[in-house]
């Protein structure tokens, strides 16, 4: 993989509209070890015929700047509702969530959507390319939105991403002539559009065979190593064992301390909102 080293990565304009005091721009890393996620008592209900259906409960954590951080989780553990509160998709029962310092449980839903064009990507297991366009405007349309780079560069700057995912030769393919794991990859090339500083993946291997689920983890692996803080979901223990942290879910409950040796060369488990220590 060729990607840019960080200090090439662009930051977004600033956005109006925000209350005071809170800016939708990344703030400079103070420490290693700064907080950039932080949730507190998150809860998610949902209205259902039979009852109310408590989602989410209580989850207290920490994801810190520069992680990179595996939600493991079996199918309806609470995983992509988890994934929806921290990209303001949906809106926590009761609870708090701060990222990079802004509360953006408080932030309306313009304010929201301008904060998630400039600080976050978003790769989902089933890609989300629209399929009449071509796979550079897939990515062009995403900065189109935010502004974030001068319209004139913005077709250059969808080729470099694409031939930094390794599939270059494709932008002026449809999304329907290349394979499943391309796919994949023009979808984190759009995340990477606005130069967003955390990305969330929700199964982004779900509907990969193993040799390009491998490929995909090696480029998150990658995007890791200049900066960026990443959360994978994933109900797979292989595609887990590829972050620094696995933080475990069940029931809609971030689990207490499993930690345990790890193999060789591999990440340990540990308690949601702790670094693990080997």
């Amino acid at each position: 993989l060729c990607l840019p080293s960080a200090d090439r990565l662009s930051s977004p304009p600033q956005a109006a509209g925000f209350p005071a005091g809170i800016s939708h721009e990344p703030r400079a890393p103070q420490s290693n070890r700064e907080i950039l996620i932080d949730v507190q008592g998150l809860k998610k209900s949902y209205h259902t015929p039979a009852g109310d259906f408590e989602a989410l409960h209580s989850i207290d954590m920490k994801i810190f700047r520069g992680e990179f951080v595996a939600l493991l989780g079996k199918s309806g553990a609470g995983k992509s509702t988890l994934i929806n509160m921290l990209s303001g998709i949906d809106r926590p029962t009761d609870g708090a969530i701060v990222i990079d310092g802004v509360p953006i449980h408080e932030l309306s839903e313009d304010q929201l959507a301008r904060w998630r064009g400039h600080n976050l990507g978003v790769v989902f297991q089933f890609f989300q390319l629209l399929p009449s366009i071509s796979l550079i405007e897939n990515i062009t349309l995403a900065m189109d939105f935010n502004g974030t780079s001068p319209p004139g560069g913005r077709r250059e700057r969808a080729l470099e991403l694409l031939e930094q995912v390794g599939i270059g030769d494709h932008g002026a393919k449809v999304p329907s002539k290349i394979s499943g794991g391309q796919q994949q990859r023009v979808a984190i090339a759009r995340a990477l559009a606005n130069d967003p500083q955390l990305i969330l993946a929700d199964e982004p291997t779900g509907n990969l065979d193993s040799q390009t689920a491998t490929g995909i983890m090696d480029l998150f692996v990658e995007l890791k190593s200049l900066g960026k803080t990443l959360l994978v979901v994933t109900h797979d223990r292989e595609v887990a064992q590829r972050a620094d942290r696995i933080l475990h879910i069940e029931e809609g409950r971030l689990l207490p301390d499993r930690s345990q040796p790890s193999p060789e060369g591999q990440p340990a488990i540990g308690q949601p909102g702790e670094l693990v220590r080997e």
